[in-house]
């Protein structure tokens, strides 16, 4: 069984500046039969490029460009932490990363073009490499009814269906460079099309990670 982590930038450098820590942790959590596919994000890194950048530009499509990289600079990382079982390339299409995943375990991207996110990457990562299954973890754990970081009373879902999870992307989805919001639009009209499960796990109940991968409940948010 393969699975797609979508892994955000955020959890690789919380503050700008890389967690060992946690890449160590990862390692440790991803040990198991299953071959993996992981998307990393930009996170701080790719917000403040894009922040110095909109100071020249405001054409979306440049400021996209720099949040890639950024992504790249935190893929590349990521495939080093994973030791020999990850392929050392960070792959910049799903044909590439599709092949190598024949040979190594773990293959790992970054963002591939201007406009799509790295939750979109995720999932067509998944359809590449034929994973029935999505993670997503960032430092939120779950999916909520509203920011948890602005609503101390926002309430999470254990459970989910495409079409809600697609209502609440579609009330945080701005679409504009180094922007967060809970799973992208497109992200989810592909997994309801390829059926998909998704599960959301995050800083919180990190641990939960194995169990997110082989698709048993788990503290998080899962979507099917």
């Amino acid at each position: 069984m393969a699975v797609v982590i979508s892994l955000g930038g955020s959890m690789v450098n919380p503050d700008g500046i890389p967690d060992a820590k946690f890449l160590k942790k990862m390692k440790a959590l991803l040990k198991g039969k299953e071959k993996i596919g992981i998307v990393v994000g930009g996170g701080k890194i790719a917000r403040e490029y894009v922040k110095a950048a909109s100071d020249f530009s405001k054409a979306q499509f440049w400021l996209d460009t720099m949040a890639i990289k950024a992504t790249r600079l935190n893929a590349a990382l990521v495939a080093q932490a994973l030791g020999e079982e990850a392929c050392p390339s960070v792959f910049e299409d799903f044909e590439k990363a599709a092949q190598a995943s024949r040979q190594y375990k773990i293959v790992v991207m970054g963002g591939t073009v201007p406009g799509i996110t790295t939750d979109t990457d995720s999932v067509l990562l998944a359809e590449a490499i034929g994973a029935k299954r999505v993670l997503n973890v960032s430092i939120v754990d779950g999916v909520y009814d509203s920011n948890p970081k602005t609503n101390p009373k926002a309430k999470k879902f254990g459970k989910l269906t495409y079409e809600k999870l697609l209502t609440l992307a579609n009330e945080s989805d701005k679409r504009t460079a180094g922007t967060n919001f809970v799973f992208d639009v497109v992200a989810c009209k592909l997994a309801a099309r390829s059926k998909l499960e998704l599960h959301f796990v995050g800083e919180k109940n990190i641990n939960e990670v194995p169990k997110a991968l082989s698709g048993k409940a788990h503290k998080g948010t899962i979507v099917k």
